[in-house]
């Protein structure tokens, strides 16, 4: 028997019977997303109008005040074919200055005047007598679904997506994530957490996700990419070359350096998945503690947080894929949803 198939027919039937996928290595937090950590909350605004299909998604730590009460902070970039801003002072000084926002990667500049009048409207003095901010903005390509030209990211939809931010967030189709592709499927926005015990702490993922060739997209292990081609001839090819943004909280009080030693593990669940950070591909992973004084553990402690990172990152994706709906836009463009592809693969007859 080949053992590819049987590890598939196994993947399937589970679908069938429990419509879910997904085995985490470690116990996950309340509601398995970022907003787990204390204080984390996430908000969107989605854009769904024929051929534009686009919003912008934030990420908002805890703190009224982050340009005068920074949080500790650390960045990796797998692969840099990216439009990101803020990340070169990350890089120096290990803060956070600011809540972050994703969006489409022609709106960063109205990302960056968002985040610019809003630490204003706390900090009047900001660049008078104060320093400047560092607005964080990150972004992926949504050009296939949405009509990227258009420049339809407004600051007024930028500033509602930090307004709305709260704890119970949807993922999917939404926000940044409306117009994404992931493994020529449907991608966008997932999350996942993880409880790291020893730590006293917990970790949480989102992801924008917008990357992978379909054929190498593997799922809880098994190469399932190799089996939804066939099936799917219409499907326009993506290839390993449209990019993730993978932003990481943690209560753990870390500093930037440890930060960022979590924040590059996500690479290794990015390769479970199938990826392996193309050419034209910008992969980010930021990763920050709510904690505004540092208390670094010792180094060898970092170990389950450094597993759970691989591991939230993977399912996080897969939250993703699961969560999004089907959507159609610029010039027609279609991506279907994994889970209408899963449930076609599960009714599907296997040929002897």
């Amino acid at each position: 028997m080949d053992f590819q198939q049987l590890q598939r027919d196994l993947l399937l039937q589970r679908w069938r019977s429990e419509r879910q996928l997904g085995q985490p290595r470690s116990a996950c937090g309340p509601t398995n997303r970022i907003s787990d950590v204390p204080g984390v909350r996430v908000g969107h605004h989605t854009v769904d109008n024929g051929e534009t299909q686009t919003g912008v998604t934030a990420i908002v730590p805890p703190g009224d005040n982050l340009f005068l009460n920074p949080l500790p902070c650390g960045a990796t970039v797998f692969n840099g074919f990216a439009k990101p801003v803020g990340l070169v002072q990350v890089e120096e000084l290990g803060v956070l200055q600011t809540p972050i926002l994703l969006s489409n990667t022609l709106a960063v500049g109205t990302l960056f005047t968002t985040l610019v009048r809003d630490a204003i409207s706390r900090n009047p003095e900001l660049g008078r007598s104060l320093p400047t901010v560092n607005p964080l903005a990150l972004e992926c390509n949504d050009g296939w679904l949405n009509d990227i030209q258009a420049l339809a990211v407004t600051e007024a939809m930028a500033q509602q997506a930090l307004d709305s931010a709260q704890t119970d967030f949807v993922r999917g189709s939404v926000g940044a994530g409306r117009g994404m592709s992931c493994f020529s499927l449907k991608g966008g926005i997932g999350s996942a957490s993880r409880l790291i015990p020893s730590l006293n702490a917990t970790l949480g993922v989102l992801v924008l996700a917008n990357f992978g060739a379909l054929t190498a997209l593997t799922l809880d292990g098994v190469r399932l990419g190799e089996m939804i081609a066939p099936l799917l001839p219409e499907l326009t090819p993506q290839r390993d070359a449209g990019s993730i943004i993978i932003i990481m909280a943690t209560d753990a009080a870390l500093d930037a350096r440890q930060l960022k030693r979590i924040a590059k593990r996500a690479g290794a669940g990015l390769g479970r998945l199938g990826s392996y950070w193309g050419h034209g591909s910008g992969d980010i992973a930021v990763a920050f503690s709510t904690q505004t004084t540092p208390q670094p553990p010792e180094d060898a402690a970092l170990e389950p947080l450094l597993a759970a990172a691989a591991d939230a990152t993977e399912h996080a994706v897969l939250d993703a894929l699961l969560s999004a709906e089907a959507v159609s836009g610029f010039r027609g463009h279609h991506r279907p949803s994994l889970t209408e592809v899963l449930d076609k693969l599960a009714t599907t007859p296997r040929s002897a």
